[in-house]
């Protein structure tokens, strides 16, 4: 690959990847042929793409929607022939890589972020709908309950709706016991991507510093989530976690500058993607650099920022009302979920 683009620089010269978010099988292309290595979706990627291409998918659509189905099998099924779609485009990455890369994301009904049974017989299905499905469940209690069942069967899940250190962790610990497990019984464990929704935290400690007048600025904002990732990452390292951080959610190029040179995936829209074929950046690995320590001493005033970069800032229990990961799946339910289950 030439190195025309800072994007392909990144790809070339260090261990950073990238997966490309989105559901469109026409943005879907470009992305691998930008070099995208797996695909992240959820239920309003999966909408998205189900009402754009729902004529040329009738011949899968139509016999769904005929079929009268309660709402939450009918949203299962048209996310089925999204992703399906999707993985059946990143075969040939998943064969290259002799399986270590080439998935696509499908999430579980969000409605379910607690419900252990109901979102483990889900992942099973879909890991049932093609051998490149990374089944997308939240980090809660629960969710973490059911990777970890799910991983010891050979299942490979990406755990979703988590933004902070002490998630990142909680998923790596899970899923190194879920590998034990599998080991015990003689099968090859699923792997685990982990989400940090790097973005969303920013903006939720946004809205945290305004409404507490806290002492910080913009550029600490912007460099919280930051923090909170290369943190995670160091311990990675430091741990061997066999769990791959996966950073998505980005609001600026320095999500990615910021981090380039790490041993991770990002996951990048169409939208975002531009910033790094159209303009170029300093072509040199960032991961080591830490955030100052006058920003994270400004950040520590806010107890939400502590919560999110300190290890043990949050206990599992505590994972489900941490207040984005609320706003996050509400906005997965409403502006997706429901969609999906609506459609006619």
């Amino acid at each position: 690959m030439s190195h025309h683009t800072y994007l392909e620089w990144v790809l070339s010269n260090t261990k950073t990847e990238w997966w490309h978010d989105s559901a469109d099988l026409a943005e879907l292309q470009v992305g691998l042929d930008r070099g995208a290595v797996g695909v992240t979706t959820n239920p309003f990627l999966s909408n998205l793409a189900v009402q754009k291409y729902k004529n040329q998918w009738a011949a899968e659509i139509s016999p769904i929607l005929a079929q009268n189905l309660a709402p939450e099998p009918k949203a299962e099924a048209l996310m089925r022939v999204a992703v399906t779609k999707c993985a059946e485009m990143l075969v040939p990455v998943y064969e290259k890589t002799a399986r270590r890369m080439g998935y696509v994301c499908a999430q579980v009904n969000p409605n379910r972020a607690g419900d252990r049974a109901a979102m483990e017989a889900m992942a099973r299905r879909f890991h049932a709908w093609a051998p490149n499905i990374a089944v997308k469940l939240p980090c809660t209690l629960a969710g973490l309950d059911v990777m970890e069942d799910c991983v010891a069967d050979g299942i490979t899940i990406t755990m979703t709706v988590s933004f902070t250190t002490p998630q990142a962790l909680a998923i790596a610990e899970r899923h190194r016991k879920g590998c034990e497990r599998a080991r015990q019984k003689g099968i090859e464990p699923g792997k685990c991507f982990a989400v940090i929704m790097i973005g969303r935290l920013d903006d939720y400690l946004r809205e945290v510093a305004q409404d507490n007048r806290a002492p910080v600025t913009e550029s600490d904002i912007q460099q919280a989530g930051l923090a909170a990732t290369k943190r995670a990452y160091e311990i990675y390292k430091q741990k061997n976690y066999e769990a791959v951080l996966l950073v998505a959610a980005l609001r600026g190029p320095y999500h990615l500058t910021e981090l380039a040179g790490a041993e991770l995936v990002m996951s990048i829209a169409p939208a975002p993607q531009a910033w790094f074929v159209e303009k170029d950046y300093p072509r040199e690995p960032r991961i080591g650099n830490p955030v100052p320590k006058d920003v994270i001493d400004r950040l520590r005033t806010m107890p939400e920022f502590v919560r999110a970069y300190e290890p043990d800032g949050m206990q599992p229990e505590e994972f489900v009302s941490y207040g984005v990961t609320q706003r996050t799946i509400a906005q997965f339910i409403e502006a997706g979920w429901k969609l999906l289950e609506g459609t006619k």
